[in-house]
């Protein structure tokens, strides 16, 4: 069952670049009762891994937009670390309970991010181009803000590098990244911010390695399948029905 939730989730993240935290975190909390902070530090290195497999070929296409990985990174590496910081002094004390809550929370925040991210990114263009030159003055603050957001949001939770990256470069970049560059940027960005956080929970002692094994069985190659075929596949629509997934998800993890 783990191997089938790794290939389902890496066939998903290769097809719309979500799914790595959004899903496989619930997966682990609901269905194999994984505790909180054991399925955080395990799926930041589940997520860095299974997006990894990509990147060559993202590379090899020209669909990576580095400056703006950059930027990101910039805000959401020193973000992280801070976040490590606070969690390994225990100057930030979350409970179970919290954990789930916040989990809940910000997988809701990533479904409504990809129910209203084609309406995000009209608003953004249309500012860029009636706004041009104060949307350019604000635009690399504004990643790096994003990059920030990212880092304690994907450190704490494991969740939002992929659906919450994705709406915030679609509208902020709304001219300058077509549809196939966002998600192979956001998939790039992802993969240092999972590993920098991830080297902080497995030092914090939150990482199972022998789960993370058998779920990259799955994700590896469901990941590659994805990302050859995603062209062919109407991301769109599929997109709508994970959000409704995650969106079913999120209340059972808030409201339990």
């Amino acid at each position: 069952m783990l191997i089938f939730a790794g290939l389902f989730t890496g066939l998903l993240v290769g097809l719309t670049g979500v799914g790595g935290g959004s899903l496989m975190t619930p997966i682990l909390l609901l269905f194999f009762g994984i505790a909180p902070t054991t399925a955080v530090g395990t799926d930041l290195w589940f997520a860095a891994i299974t997006k990894l497999a990509t990147s060559p070929l993202h590379h090899s296409k020209k669909l990576i937009d580095w400056q703006v990985v950059r930027l990101l990174s910039i805000g959401s590496l020193p973000a992280s670390a801070l976040m490590v910081l606070a969690l390994n002094q225990q100057w930030l004390v979350i409970q179970t309970g919290e954990l789930k809550f916040y989990i809940g929370l910000f997988i809701l925040i990533s479904a409504l991010g990809i129910i209203f991210q084609k309406r995000l990114h009209a608003l953004g263009k249309h500012f860029r181009i009636q706004q041009e030159d104060s949307f350019k003055r604000v635009q690399g603050s504004l990643t790096i803000l994003a990059g920030i957001f990212l880092g304690s949001v994907v450190t704490l939770t494991s969740i939002g590098a992929g659906a919450i990256g994705a709406v915030m470069l679609a509208y902020l970049y709304p001219i300058r990244l077509t549809p196939q560059k966002l998600v192979a940027t956001d998939i790039i960005h992802a993969i240092p911010l999972a590993i920098f956080a991830g080297i902080g929970h497995l030092l914090i002692g939150n990482v199972d390695f022998a789960l993370l094994a058998v779920m990259l069985l799955g994700s590896i190659p469901g990941v590659l399948i994805g990302t050859k075929i995603a062209h062919r596949i109407p991301a769109q629509a599929l997109r709508i029905a994970l959000a409704t997934v995650l969106v079913a998800v999120a209340l059972k993890l808030i409201l339990a």
